[in-house]
């Protein structure tokens, strides 16, 4: 299965609130070719790490598409582009956000060579990831680790506040349509 993780905590001029603009980057991903088979519900979270930046929304999608993990992380980042993220410093505040968390059993380690490693290095720190990923494949397993995904939320950091958000309609979950 591949996953891909969702999020932002800004408002985009085009989209709207971050739950729109989410739903706006499913659609996006849609249209190129990266099929959406089941979406977890929405979740809010606070920055990771801490900081007094606006809460994220959240989500996690398993989806379908003929690209290798390398071109399907360049395709999302040239998404997040369309919709207006633009990067400066890490952990910055953002419009939107899109993750490859993993990509079937591949593990790829970031080196000189692979710019991005695969599954995400820090999903399994990260409740904005592991509880909606749970809710749309709750036998998955970390294909470096082999742990269950029960194992890693067990695991998670007591500090991170995460809530699943009232559901808005359709796959999209959000009254945005382009």
């Amino acid at each position: 299965m591949i996953f891909i993780g969702l999020g932002g905590n800004l408002t985009c001029p085009t989209f709207g609130a971050p739950r729109a603009t989410c739903g706006a980057a499913l659609q996006v991903m849609e249209q190129r070719g990266i099929k959406v088979l089941e979406r977890a519900r929405w979740y809010e979270s606070a920055p990771v790490p801490a900081s007094d930046q606006p809460w994220y929304v959240n989500g996690v999608v398993s989806v379908d598409t003929a690209l290798g993990p390398a071109d399907l992380v360049a395709e999302v980042l040239d998404i997040e582009a369309e919709l207006g993220r633009r990067r400066t410093i890490a952990n910055a505040p953002r419009t939107i956000d899109l993750d490859v968390i993993a990509h079937g059993d591949t593990v790829i380690e970031a080196d000189e060579k692979h710019q991005v490693a695969i599954p995400h290095p820090r999903m399994h720190t990260r409740a904005f990831v592991l509880l909606p990923m749970h809710e749309i494949a709750p036998d998955w397993r970390h294909p470096a680790s082999g742990r269950e995904i029960e194992a890693l939320i067990a695991d998670l950091p007591p500090d991170q506040e995460c809530r699943a958000m009232a559901d808005g309609p359709g796959l999209y979950g959000t009254e945005w349509v382009g």
